[in-house]
């Protein structure tokens, strides 16, 4: 029989309150950003459409400024995945199931991490700098267009490879969800208040 105490992320183990869910903090950053993640990646293919047209600037400082926020709530829910225990997927899965679903996610907080960072850093290196919500940040880096080009390039490319990651995702989630109906996605689910 399994104990009643706590977990490091301050939940119950399952088999004293029911299955077994991540806590509120990491639920709450998980749907965050999964509205985050796709309105900044439109923003961006928007902006880049109408990169010469006069006002463009702001959907580009818009654009910065989310993926800032995206970096830094991408590190704060790493820090919690690293300070709390997960349990794990249910014995009921196959193993290439479960194997796959760790490649995803680890792929998941890889690329949540490059993409906003690799876009920094060209914007850094861009003759508009970078600015937060209309708040010039730090600038480190002289303008050099080329590198700045080169960093558009693989931030561009690696937003694709998240696209793809994010609807393999999106795809084993649904499976559990709708066809499985294994409780996993209920794991990442907002509580019923009863």
């Amino acid at each position: 029989m399994q104990s009643s105490t706590k977990s490091p992320g301050g939940k119950l183990p399952s088999a004293s309150r029911g299955a077994w869910r991540y806590g509120d903090t990491a639920i709450a950053l998980h749907w965050l950003l999964a509205v985050l993640l796709p309105a900044t990646s439109i923003l961006g293919w928007i902006m880049v459409q109408i990169e010469k047209e006069p006002g463009s600037a702001r959907y580009f400082e818009l654009h910065k400024s989310v993926g800032l926020v995206i970096l830094l709530l991408v590190l704060t829910r790493v820090a919690w995945r690293l300070a709390n225990v997960v349990e794990g997927l249910p014995a009921t899965l196959a193993a290439w199931e479960v194997k796959l679903a760790r490649v995803v996610q680890l792929m998941l907080y890889v690329l949540m991490v490059l993409v906003p960072v690799v876009g920094y850093l060209g914007a850094s290196y861009s003759k508009a700098g970078v600015e937060f919500f209309g708040v010039s940040t730090l600038r480190w880096a002289f303008p050099n267009h080329d590198t700045a080009e080169q960093a558009f390039e693989i931030h561009s490319a690696l937003v694709w490879v998240l696209v793809a990651t994010v609807v393999v995702h999106t795809l084993g989630a649904l499976k559990h969800l709708l066809l499985d109906k294994d409780g996993v996605f209920a794991r990442m689910w907002f509580a019923s208040r009863r």
